[in-house]
């Protein structure tokens, strides 16, 4: 029942080239950055991932995608990560985008054993009817690989699409506690798309900023509970203080006596 390994390098050492990924976080929130690390440190490379975006500036996913490390991506959203958006129209890279909503759907789908699901997102639009560009030629602006079109089908007079779960070789995720049986609990908006990636993976690995004993909390507050996870790992304090979205400002008040 001992979840814990020492180190992050060790918790992803078996991800192999080619791996799919399912990774938490949104924007600059709750990114395993650790295990990230821990990646472009190991040389993976070849990754599918799926996450909300890939990174932003240096940090998160932005690291690997930098490198070259990162082959697909299924999320939806570039934002203003200028390395993403020249890799993807340069043909470098391929990229499913597809709605946010339907995003988090797919993975709870497919950690819940789901294979798939109807919505009415995307109906009458590309994403159901096909021709996204998945990945450019990188030469003429023409599109190589564009997607296909889905089922759609009528539930009481309203059409709705058909989408596939997700599952993943790996997940990497980050929580604010986790016990020894990986027991999970997030940190306000950090409780984003980590725990949705944490049940999409075959192999979840995550990242703790406090590691606590089984029974240190308090079942009511576990987010997502530890038959999800595989390996937990205590981040160091500096690792843990280690957050692109905090900055820490000092107001200078003029003192009157």
């Amino acid at each position: 029942m001992d979840k814990v390994v020492g180190s992050v390098a060790e918790a992803v050492a078996d991800v192999f080239d080619g791996a799919s990924l399912a990774v938490g976080g949104f924007g600059l929130s709750g990114v395993p950055g650790g295990l990230i690390q821990a990646l472009h440190a190991a040389g993976v490379t070849g990754l599918d991932v799926v996450s909300n975006n890939c990174g932003a500036g240096q940090s998160g996913l932005a690291v690997l995608l930098s490198a070259g490390r990162i082959s697909r991506v299924t999320g939806s959203y570039i934002g203003g990560n200028k390395e993403f958006a020249r890799q993807y129209l340069g043909g470098e890279i391929e990229l499913e985008l597809i709605p946010q909503g339907t995003l988090a759907e797919r993975l709870r789908a497919g950690g819940c054993g789901i294979p798939a699901f109807y919505t009415p997102a995307g109906v009458g639009t590309q994403v159901a009817d096909g021709g996204l560009p998945w990945r450019y030629d990188g030469r003429s602006g023409g599109v190589a690989v564009a997607s296909p079109a889905k089922e759609v089908r009528a539930f009481h007079g309203v059409e709705h699409v058909l989408e596939h779960g997700i599952t993943t070789d790996f997940a990497l995720v980050r929580a604010a506690r986790g016990d020894r049986h990986g027991n999970l609990v997030f940190n306000k908006s950090a409780r984003n798309f980590n725990p949705l990636a944490a049940m999409a993976g075959r192999i979840t690995i995550a990242e703790v900023e406090e590691l606590v004993e089984p029974g240190a909390i308090d079942p009511d507050h576990i987010h997502l509970p530890g038959i999800f996870v595989q390996r937990v790992v205590a981040l160091t304090p500096e690792q843990a203080a280690d957050k692109k979205i905090e900055n820490l400002t000092v107001t200078h008040r003029e003192v009157r006596v």
